[in-house]
């Protein structure tokens, strides 16, 4: 089985370390993230200016870019075969609800399947954790599943770990995206030179977290799998919409 291994927290981040490790067993993985950390950097691809590709010296590949851009740069030009399977992660914090649309956890994982790769994001839901072994082992698990009984269809999944040993995990749940309220407001400041800064607050608190969402599956002590998909489109409002442009 080959891998490709990515994430937004850098390529010196403590849970791509992990993660990489625990894949190993399971086939050749090479390693391709961004020279530093690109957290909430979403889906942007670097157009503006060439990429620089260096490894260090534990094998692993950092790119100056985006978790998009290390992806697509892997798969289009410096791999010389399709990977089995792209593994995004492992985040430091949680990736639920909204937060999705910013990730760039999700976001390099996403780009494997834009390209046709299977994909799945690892985060462990907590801002305070040091141990990443737990969701790492989850990923390997996962992956293993997938090369046991492949889906046969397009798969990107974003999977969140509860911060516990991995013996308290209750199990894995197949959950949908729940919805955080509204951002805090934004923080701002001074500088040293009296100019006003601003800083993005703080994500908000969830506000669609019932049972079946992913915030109710790690509340619970279980790993949440969320299937997702790219198609944007509200085809609940095509009528009104053709309707408004008559």
């Amino acid at each position: 089985m080959r891998i490709l291994v990515s994430n937004d927290d850098g390529y010196f981040a403590p849970g791509i370390a992990a993660l990489a490790e625990a894949l190993t067993s399971l086939g050749q993985v090479t390693v391709v993230a961004p020279e530093r950390d690109r957290s909430g950097a979403s889906n942007s691809l670097t157009l503006d200016r060439p990429l620089t590709l260096r490894r260090t010296a534990n094998g692993f590949y950092y790119v100056n870019g985006t978790p998009t851009d290390c992806v697509h740069l892997a798969v289009t030009g410096m791999l010389d075969t399709l990977p089995d399977m792209v593994v995004s992660g492992v985040n430091h914090g949680a990736n639920m609800g909204d937060d999705t649309i910013y990730s760039g956890t999700v976001a390099a994982a996403t780009e494997g399947f834009l390209l046709g790769v299977p994909s799945m994001a690892v985060s462990l839901a907590s801002k305070q954790a040091s141990d990443f072994s737990t969701a790492a082992r989850v990923a390997r698990d996962l992956a293993e599943r997938f090369l046991a009984r492949p889906l046969g269809q397009p798969v990107l999944l974003n999977v969140n770990v509860p911060d516990r040993p991995h013996g308290e995990l209750r199990g894995l749940r197949a959950t949908r995206l729940g919805k955080r309220h509204k951002a805090e407001p934004v923080v701002k400041s001074l500088t040293p030179r009296q100019e006003t800064v601003y800083w993005v607050g703080a994500a908000g608190e969830a506000q669609d977290a019932g049972e079946g969402t992913d915030f109710h599956a790690v509340a619970d002590g279980y790993v949440s799998v969320t299937p997702l998909q790219m198609d944007l489109t509200h085809t609940g409002q095509i009528p009104s919409i053709a309707e408004w442009l008559l």
